[in-house]
């Protein structure tokens, strides 16, 4: 299979993966592609990959930072980004929707929209 069938195998259908990040830490979310063996890894050495966070209550998007790998993409929150989500110290201070968008030539493909669900942290002193 080559790069330019990937968005036609997994169809138009994103996963939609749940992220927990604790306010103020570093958070890090690795999404692996293999072939049809789901042993060998995709090539993904032609690929251009952006992600973002959106926070609906301050209306604020939030870029994150993509590493591709070998068969793998890695999304970073970093804690410079993640000290500024939500208020309070209660368990949940904020649920912010996010993206993985991949371009393979012409084709764009957004294989994962999801939820990252930020726990509230006492030490850090964050309100």
């Amino acid at each position: 299979m080559t790069n330019s069938s990937i968005p036609q195998q997994f169809g138009a259908i994103p996963l939609n993966p749940q992220w927990t990040v604790v306010r103020g830490d570093t958070g890090v979310l690795r999404i692996e592609f293999y072939e049809n063996d789901e042993i060998t890894p995709f090539d993904t050495s032609g690929w251009v990959a952006i992600s973002a966070a959106y926070d609906h209550k301050g209306d604020v998007i939030d870029e994150l930072n993509t590493t591709l790998g070998e068969g793998f993409v890695e999304i970073t929150a970093l804690n410079t980004v993640t000290s500024q989500w939500g208020l309070g110290y209660k368990t949940v201070v904020a649920e912010l929707a996010f993206d993985l968008q991949i371009t393979i030539g012409s084709t764009v493909w957004t294989p994962i929209i999801g939820t990252i669900r930020v726990l509230g942290d006492v030490s850090g002193g964050s309100l």
